[in-house]
């Protein structure tokens, strides 16, 4: 056990890390969280950012050195640009957002919603162009491609609604001063759930366009397991095991950062 001083001056007993805690101390009178006495979490956090780093590499060396590469004119190439805006995007970066007030703990409340809000906006930004790069490719396409047949539109198209939803609602609800304090506390933890499965979601969706992408490029060469095919295989178990690791950080009770007293709207571990 340890000692350590509160808001009011008394002193208080917390447990030490060596029973899963983390002790919470002050700096120049704000409560802070120091990341190397939360268990396991720093060495998780690196293997999260490898990756994230090696699937945005992975995908953008198949589309280079299988799939001809990138450019603006000429189906494939503008085709090419969609997997990789998205797994950019609506893995990456939306992994980062997420996750951004864990790896922020120290940080005000109120600066994390800012960042966790312009990263989604570049998300967004990004999002779009890598949706508008499948869809046009589809339509220059001679003769045209249809469009939103398969399961992985389909499921794009909801995810993109849910994140859409989340966004509008999360930046309402959480940066907009007049809504009441009560509505954020009801919203919070829906805000939370709905954020998680959005993003399950993008995996889910995700792993089926590798897989639709691969089948429709190598057509029957697929079955004879070639190198390509068997490379984004391994590409789309290492997302699934990406997804895994973010959800498993979100839900880990000893990773959730700590209510502070300038927060405004507290769940306790956020």
């Amino acid at each position: 056990m340890v000692t350590v001083e509160v808001e009011n001056g008394s002193n208080q007993e917390t447990p030490t890390p060596n029973n899963n805690y983390v002790s919470n101390i002050k700096q120049n009178g704000h409560s802070i969280e120091p990341m190397n006495q939360i268990p396991g979490y720093l060495s998780i956090y690196a293997i999260f950012q490898i990756i994230g780093i090696f699937l945005i590499l992975s995908v953008f060396l198949w589309l280079q050195i299988y799939r001809t590469g990138f450019g603006f004119s000429g189906t494939i190439h503008i085709c090419n640009w969609h997997p990789l805006l998205m797994t950019i995007t609506f893995i990456y970066l939306f992994a980062n957002s997420i996750l951004h007030f864990r790896n922020f703990r120290n940080t005000t409340k109120r600066k994390l919603k800012m960042h966790h809000a312009t990263i989604h906006s570049c998300i967004v930004i990004f999002g779009v162009l890598g949706i508008w790069t499948g869809l046009n490719s589809n339509l220059i396409a001679n003769p045209p491609i249809p469009k939103f047949y398969s399961l992985h539109s389909w499921l794009g198209i909801i995810t993109v609604i849910m994140f859409l939803s989340q966004f509008t609602s999360g930046f309402i609800s959480f940066l907009y001063p007049e809504i009441g304090m009560k509505y954020k506390k009801v919203m919070m933890p829906y805000h939370i759930i709905f954020g998680i499965l959005t993003f399950v979601l993008s995996i889910i969706t995700s792993v089926l366009g590798f897989s639709e992408k691969i089948i429709f490029a190598l057509n029957h060469q697929y079955e004879h397991t070639p190198t390509e095919g068997l490379f984004l295989n391994f590409v789309g178990i290492v997302l699934i095991v990406y997804g895994v690791l973010v959800v498993y950080i979100l839900i880990k009770p000893e990773y959730k950062r700590s209510s502070k007293p300038d927060d405004g709207v507290t769940n306790n571990k956020t």
